[in-house]
Order: structure tokens, then C-alpha cells, then sequence
């Protein structure tokens, strides 16, 4: 049976030492966590998502939702009673606005608890985490009317929220959708049309279900400038807050996936369900972005917490099992073999584990700060560069981040041999739920051509000289550092290929638009590679300031120092490679012509 222990001290030492959370204590919402408060909430929340949430993980697994003749949808035995606790407790109210119930702590520190929540039960963690999409759309483009009478029930998660893009015959390409919009005269409208892969769509474990859907109005363009924003109850809302009538959307079915069988995906029908605009008609786009935006960054951190709930049970079964000899040796000659921990080959695999999770909950909860800092940094100028950023770091945080958590969670399963492939040690439904993460939201290939065909141009390349700059400085201040100095310089050049790539693009990607297409994944793995060295390169640097007075947590440090090394030897080489696939262009990959990939009799 799988396991789960909240990282919490790595988590402390990131809010606390490496972002430095009470050095920000002059802006809003930041006074109120102090480290005892950060303590408190990593600790506690720690401790429900392993004890409450992880033993459910296999339960929704094996059991799934079901769907009843009512169209109704039945959650895995004990969801329900967890959602409850996790209602109780305050867990989803952690970051949330205070105006509307919320208690005003940094987006920082939740998404703390969403990684600890998705690595303890992805499939729990998207309810909660699904509703956070469609609260910081209604922030953002509600009317006050609809923030009052939906984001304090939304944000308490007595109910619970959706987003409704996509239908049967389109995905990325929202200018294709279909369900229709008509204006009843009330100042309502009518919403008809069909919506797939509606996670979280219909469940038992909350009051109502707000689904924010996109559809059209009447003579609106046919493209994404025609997509309109609504806000569609599951049931209508009296004006005293109470719940009225049930509305006119059903669950068609529950989606059979790979995956996630703990969540409620489904396919749900609106037949003249009651819906209200949400900020201007024909602007839903920019509404939709808002969630998606801030859904992203939360899939982020599902690629990251599958990696960090594999790789936890890879270390156990590893120091467990015993297989063979170490090659320079027997390593406990009174025992029949040693534990495969011993040999190389497992240990590269935990190694590339440890390198990544820990590199990536830096880069994820760097992230979050960013996102506290567009709203709450002191001067424009700093809000403008946070902003800046996080656009940038968005689609690497998703795509980078969900590739590589992917890859360790294959690669933990491999750690067990032939029991990984077995159910019941539990790797294969890491392995399965991870994947879905590089899917949704936005494909892992949407999320390249986002990084290299907006973001790298947007404001004239402005955030991405941001970046170079922000990576610069931190390798000439370690640079400075003598037991620094070979890591800053490991790093140096792996901005240099990332700087070659985007001038590759600069001088080839006018002139023909498929070398973009062609390099863009390469590309955000580039980034991605260059990213979190610059993350291990800043633990480094705090690693080896305390070590002089680490005391007890002495250990804790040498093992930051060494992590940060073994990134620098074994993950940042890969940027030079990547940079080389990059510059061989499109014309190899576009040569051969549709018949060439038939498979022939």
C-alpha cells in the first residue's frame, strides 16, 4: 500500500529561507504570516492531506464516480466525508480574498497546500482546485452582484465551481464551440449545447455547482472574438441566497479515462439552463484566460506532486528490497544481497527524482509569489516585472514541470521492477494520473507555442530580458562565492545556450513560421532545464550561508549542496543538446508528405 508524508520541511525552507516570506511583512496580507504561522499551516495541513486525504487515493482509484439514473453523480466511498473535514477545516479559504470569507494569506502559501492535497489525492484535489479557477474569474469579471451571491459560498467551498470549454469537435480551437446563448429578455439567458471533459462537473460533495461556460450570442463572430463568459448554477440561487429550482444542466455520462477515476469528468448537457453574462458579451476569452491562467499554474503543481508522492515510495521500496551485490563490493556481507539503493543505476533514477521534485516545488512556490506580487508589490515597476514573469514562467511551470513530473513518476514505477507494474503497490496509478496532467489545460505542445510565440515577443521581449537579466545576476553574485563558483559558471552556460536558442528564433522564425513550431517544445525544456538550475543555484547560496550555523540541521544542508551539484552535472548538459535538435529547423521534420506515414500492406 502507497504512502504518503507531507515534504514539509523542504517547504518551510523554501517559504521561509529561500523566499524569504517575512522580508515582504509591508505588503498586504503578508504581516499575518509569521514563520510560526507558516509552521502551523504546513504542518497541520500536511498532516490532514497524509492522514485524511492519501488513505482515499486508492479508494477513488479502484471505486471511481458513478452516475445514477437521475443523472446524479455518487463519489468514491469517503470523498464526501474527507470534502467535509477539509470544508471544516478552512483548507480551500487559505489565499482567498477576506471581503468574500477568504482569509487574505499569500497565494504562496496555497499553493503549498495544493501540492501537498494533489500528491496526498490528485483526483480529491481537483474538486477544491477546479472551484479556485472559477472564483478568480468571477474576481476578475464578476459583477458585484455575482461576487456576492457566488464567491463567499464558492470560496467556503459549501459549493463548488467548473469551467466549460470544451465540446466534442473542438479543444484548443475555442472559436469553434457551438453552445449558443439566447437572451431570454430578463437579462438572463438561455444556454444550449453540449460540454466534454467537465472535471468536477456533477458530485454529492457540495451544495450547488457554479459552471462558468463559454458559449455564443445571437449574430456573434464566428471565432474566438464571438466567445461570451456565463454563469450557470446548478441550481438558481433565490435572492436571499437560499437554492431554488434545479436548472436545466445534466450529467450526460462520466468519462472512462486513464486515470484520475477519483473525479467526476463529465460530459453534461445544457438544455435552456438559465446563465448570466460575466463581464462584457464577446469578451469571454480574456475571462477564460483568467482561469485557465491560474489552472495552469495549478496543473503545474500536479506534475510536481505526482513526482513527489512516487519518488517517496521509490525511496522506501528501494532501501527495502534486496537484489544482487554492490559493484564495489557487498555492502551488508551478513545479509543473502543488499538493498538496490546500492546500485548506481537505481540511484541515478532517485537522484534525477530528488534533482527535479525540489527544483520544481522552488520554482512552483516562486510562482505563487509572483502572483502576490502583481497585486500587492509596492511600486508599479515591481508589479510590472512580477507580471512579466509569471506570463513567462506559466507555460513552463505547466509544460516543463508536467513532462518532467511524467517522467520521474515512469521512471519511480521502474525503481519497483515488475511490482511497479502490479496495482497493488500503487506506482501505476501514479503513473496514470500524472499523464493527464500533460494533456489539459492547454497540451504541453499549446503551452510551447504560448512560451515561444507570445510570450518570448510580448512587450518586445521584455520579459524574457527580464528573466535573462534576474538569472544573470544571481550567477555574478555566486560567482562571488568560492564554493559557488563552479555551479554559477555550470549555469552561465546554460543560459548561454538559452540565449543562442532565442536568437535562433529571432533570425529564422520570421522567415518561416515552422522553425518556431519546430523548436518550441525544445525550446520550453530549455527554459525549464535553465529555470530550476537558477532555483538550485539560489538553494545553493542559502544552503551554504547556514551551514556554519546550521547546528541540527546541518545534514539538511550538506544535502541541498550536494543536490544542487548533481543538477548541475546531470540535468543542465541537456540544454546544449536540446539547443542543437532547436537549430536543425523544420525542414527534416516537414519533408515528407502525407502518404509517407501510411502504413503500407
Amino acid at each position: 500500500m502507497p504512502t504518503y508524508t507531507a515534504p514539509a520541511r523542504d517547504a518551510r525552507f523554501i517559504i521561509n529561507e529561500l523566499l524569504d516570506l517575512a522580508s515582504y511583512g509591508n505588503l498586504p496580507g503578508f504581516e499575518m504570516v509569521s514563520e510560526d504561522v507558516v509552521e502551523a499551516v504546513i504542518n497541520e495541513g500536511g498532516k490532514f492531506c497524509a492522514e485524511v486525504l492519501a488513505p482515499l487515493n486508492r479508494v477513488g482509484d479502484e471505486h471511481g464516480c458513478v452516475r445514477n439514473e437521475d443523472g446524479s453523480v455518487t463519489t468514491p466511498p469517503g470523498f464526501k466525508e474527507a470534502f467535509d473535514q477539509f470544508r471544516e477545516a478552512g483548507w480551500g479559504t487559505i489565499s482567498a480574498p477576506k471581503e468574500f470569507g477568504g482569509q487574505g494569506m499569500p497565494h504562496v502559501l496555497g499553493f503549498v497546500m495544493e501540492e501537498f492535497i494533489s500528491s496526498a489525492n490528485q483526483a480529491f484535489g481537483m474538486y477544491p482546485g477546479l472551484t479556485n479557477g472559477a472564483i478568480s474569474a468571477l474576481i476578475a469579471k464578476g459583477s458585484d452582484e455575482q461576487k456576492t451571491m457566488y464567491l463567499p459560498k464558492m470560496i467556503s467551498n459549501e459549493w463548488t465551481g467548473t469551467m466549460n470549454l470544451t465540446e466534442p469537435h473542438c479543444g484548443t480551437d475555442l472559436g469553434m464551440i457551438r453552445t449558443k446563448a439566447e437572451p431570454r429578455g430578463d437579462g438572463s439567458y438561455s444556454i444550449t449545447g453540449t460540454k466534454i471533459f467537465i472535471s468536477a462537473g456533477e458530485h454529492d460533495m457540495s451544495e450547488n455547482i457554479i459552471h462558468l461556460v463559454l458559449a455564443k450570442t445571437p449574430g456573434a463572430p464566428d471565432s474566438t472574438k464571438g466567445i461570451s463568459l456565463f454563469v450557470v448554477p446548478k441550481f438558481l440561487v433565490n435572492e436571499d441566497g437560499s437554492l431554488g429550482e434545479r436548472n436545466g444542466v445534466m450529467c450526460g455520462s462520466i468519462e472512462e479515462k486513464m486515470g484520475i477515476h477519483g473525479n467526476s469528468t463529465c460530459v453534461l448537457n445544457y438544455d435552456g439552463a438559465k446563465g448570466w453574462l460575466v463581464g462584457e458579451e464577446n469578451k469571454g476569452l480574456a475571462a477564460m484566460f483568467i482561469m485557465m491562467n491560474a489552472a495552469r499554474l495549478g496543473v503545474g503543481i500536479q506534475g510536481l506532486s505526482q513526482a513527489e508522492v512516487a519518488y517517496q515510495n521509490a525511496v522506501a521500496y528501494a532501501l527495502d528490497r534486496r537484489q544482487g551485490r554492490a559493484l564495489t563490493g557487498p555492502a551488508e556481507p551478513d545479509q543473502q544481497a543488499d538493498p538496490i539503493f546500492v546500485h548506481p543505476d537505481v540511484r541515478r533514477m532517485l537522484m534525477d527524482a530528488k534533482a527535479f521534485t525540489e527544483g520544481m516545488r522552488a520554482l512552483a512556490l516562486w510562482g505563487g509569489l509572483l502572483v502576490d506580487l502583481i497585486h500587492k508589490a509596492e511600486t508599479e515597476e515591481e508589479r510590472e516585472e512580477a507580471d512579466l514573469l509569471l506570463g513567462l514562467m506559466t507555460p513552463v511551470i505547466k509544460g516543463y514541470g508536467t513532462d518532467k513530473g511524467y517522467e520521474v513518476a515512469t521512471n519511480m514505477q521502474q525503481v519497483f521492477g515488475g511490482h511497479g507494474y502490479i496495482e497493488e503497490w500503487g506506482m501505476s496509478q501514479f503513473v496514470r494520473d500524472a499523464r493527464i496532467a500533460q494533456i489539459y489545460e492547454g497540451t504541453n505542445g499549446v503551452q510551447a507555442m504560448d512560451l515561444c510565440g507570445r510570450k518570448l515577443a510580448q512587450k518586445g521581449g521584455a520579459g524574457v530580458q527580464a528573466f535573462f537579466k534576474h538569472v544573470g545576476d544571481e550567477i555574478a553574485a555566486a560567482k562571488e562565492v568560492d564554493e559557488l563558483k563552479d555551479m554559477a559558471e555550470q549555469l552561465e552556460k546554460a543560459l548561454g545556450q538559452q540565449q543562442g536558442a532565442t536568437m535562433w528564433f529571432m533570425q529564422n522564425a520570421m522567415q518561416n513560421p515552422n522553425h518556431l513550431g519546430a523548436g518550441a517544445h525544445h525550446y520550453m525544456h530549455i527554459m525549464g532545464i535553465v529555470t530550476l538550475g537558477l532555483m538550485w543555484l539560489k538553494m545553493a547560496k542559502v544552503a551554504q550561508a547556514k551551514l556554519g550555523s546550521a547546528g541540527d540541521d546541518k545534514a539538511f544542508y550538506e544535502q541541498k549542496l550536494a543536490t544542487a551539484r548533481y543538477y548541475m552535472d546531470r540535468y543542465l548538459p541537456d540544454a546544449g543538446a536540446l539547443r542543437r535538435k532547436l537549430e536543425a529547423g523544420s525542414d527534416s521534420l516537414m519533408a515528407l508528405g502525407e502518404d509517407a506515414f501510411q502504413t503500407a500492406a
